[in-house]
């Protein structure tokens, strides 16, 4: 089993770097590590970056996750070969750019780029943000997929990742105690669904409703509370289309005896208890 301790980075390709790095840093609120002609490195918490933007096609996402140890890369490597799943070894100037020691890559069941690094860099500076947005990190991504039940069973099974709790058949799926790591919705594509970043309280939530009110930027749900993860949220179109979101106060299972998963719907009532509807193609049916 490969065992993932946590999320690390999304590396997006973008047609325009100097309008998704504005974005990024005005409006999302990270925070510019490095930057170069063809990409830049930003941070939203205590790691030297968990979003790179590249210039190229917006179709190319990949998302890496954190392992243990060098071993691990030999033995996931084994077993995703095993199970028909080509590996890439990254190159020395590959890791580089990755600002890790050592990482793989390769395509999840629907086709979703992963990456699984060794020995992320971190910084010895603090985040602090363009704009106070209360970022306190990186959290989550939504993962598209095209068999639900398959790319369940490849996270779960070949990957140490638990079902939290589904909405309709889309699982949320834990890999610690964060309520979730991982969210897979069915759809007709690949591709990463939504990128989300944690803040410390609600009320960041709403001061950035009206700050992306003010600016225009298109809200696609909420501000609303999930029934599952408990989290106040937003949702925001980005660049390239990319959904982003905030949320505050999620859940966090401790006790993995006595929790057991829970089925919701898969309408408004199933995402937000609050009453919003999603304008989010793969929230709605």
């Amino acid at each position: 089993m490969i065992n993932l301790q946590d999320i690390s980075y999304v590396r997006l390709g973008t047609a325009d770097l100097d309008g998704a790095t504005t974005f990024a840093r005005d409006i999302l609120g990270l925070e510019i590590t490095y930057q170069s002609k063809d990409s830049v490195y930003l941070k939203s918490d205590q790691r030297e970056h968990t979003l790179c933007y590249v210039a190229g096609s917006p179709a190319d996402q990949t998302v890496a996750f954190e392992v243990a140890e060098s071993a691990d890369l030999e033995l996931a490597a084994a077993e995703l070969d095993k199970l028909g799943h080509p590996v890439h070894v990254g190159t020395d100037k590959e890791a580089d750019l990755r600002r890790v020691r050592r990482f793989i890559a390769f395509n999840d069941p629907t086709g979703n780029r992963i990456e699984l690094v060794w020995r992320p860099a971190f910084s010895n500076r603090r985040y602090h943000g363009e704009r106070d947005a209360g970022i306190t990190g990186f959290s989550h991504v939504g993962l598209c997929t095209t068999d639900a039940a398959r790319d369940e069973a490849f996270w779960t099974s070949v990957c140490n990742a638990r079902v939290s709790d589904r909405i309709g058949d889309a699982a949320l799926l834990r890999i610690d105690e964060i309520h979730h790591t991982i969210a897979l919705f069915p759809t007709n594509r690949a591709g990463i669904q939504h990128i989300n970043h944690q803040v410390e309280s609600g009320d960041d939530v709403m001061r950035s409703y009206n700050f992306l009110s003010d600016r225009q930027v298109p809200m696609v749900f909420g501000p609303g509370r999930h029934p599952t993860s408990s989290a106040r949220f937003l949702y925001f179109e980005g660049p390239d289309g990319m959904v982003f979101e905030y949320s505050s106060g999620v859940r966090e299972i401790a006790d993995e005896l006595l929790y057991r998963e829970r089925q919701f719907p898969f309408d408004p009532k199933g995402f937000c208890e609050w009453g919003a509807k999603p304008q989010i193609k793969e929230f709605r049916n």
